[in-house]
């Protein structure tokens, strides 16, 4: 139910990871210092809002480049 940070040289290219809100509450999804991660809606990089019950998946193209998409997400 809180926010989470997506961090930098965790993950390397081809990971994949999966956010889930199981909150009633909209959660910010923080891109961690060093990590662009790109919405593929739009193309747009920074923090994100994931809705309440909401799930958003990330995908790293590099330990330092991530692209994001799901359902809820702004």
């Amino acid at each position: 139910s809180g926010g989470v940070t997506i961090p930098n040289g965790v993950f390397g290219s081809g990971s994949a990871v999966s956010i889930i809100n199981h909150s009633g509450s909209d959660i910010t999804l923080t891109q961690a210092s060093g990590l662009t991660i790109y919405n593929t809606a739009d193309g747009s990089t920074g923090n994100r809002t994931l809705a309440a019950r909401g799930m958003a998946t990330v995908w790293f193209q590099a330990n330092s480049t991530a692209y994001i998409s799901g359902a809820g997400l702004s």
